[in-house]
């Protein structure tokens, strides 16, 4: 029931809101519906060695979106990071290339997330099968660049 609860509260907030571009904020869209998360982002080495580590819960319609300044082959894990997450891996037209379903708290096993990847957008473990959200889904941020971006600002 809570699941079902906060995405239906993801879902409306992607609707609900006006469509414009904010740093703080993603959107994605696919055969499946729309939704928004407010997300964290981390865009330098420091942030993204650090990521969601040590946190204990995050709201269900947030995350964090990682941003990497030239497309490269990216892979995660999960030291010191006490909730499952969803990882989407995301490529340069904000296209996503791969999903990575509840990774597992504290594991140190490589996530690989494929080549040619410039965001990776981590959220609630479950939430992106609960969505519905599947490869090929498209997302929306001022950081990609408009004139390669499926689904520009």
């Amino acid at each position: 029931m809570i699941l079902r609860t906060a995405v239906l509260f993801v879902m409306l907030a992607g609707s609900a809101v006006a469509q414009a571009c904010r740093e703080d904020t993603v959107h994605l869209r696919g055969d499946w519906g729309e939704a928004r998360f407010s997300v964290e982002i981390a865009d330098d080495r420091s942030e993204r060695a650090r990521g969601l580590m040590h946190r204990e819960s995050m709201p269900a319609a947030a995350g964090m979106l990682f941003i990497y300044p030239q497309p490269q082959s990216l892979s995660f894990w999960m030291r010191n990071t006490l909730i499952p997450l969803d990882m989407l891996f995301i490529d340069p037209g904000g296209v996503v290339q791969h999903i990575h379903h509840r990774a597992v708290p504290l594991d140190e096993t490589p996530i690989p997330g494929g080549n040619g990847l410039t965001h990776v957008l981590e959220i609630n473990g479950g939430m992106a099968e609960a969505l519905g959200i599947t490869v090929s889904s498209q997302v929306r941020h001022p950081s990609f660049d408009p004139s390669v971006a499926a689904w520009s600002c």
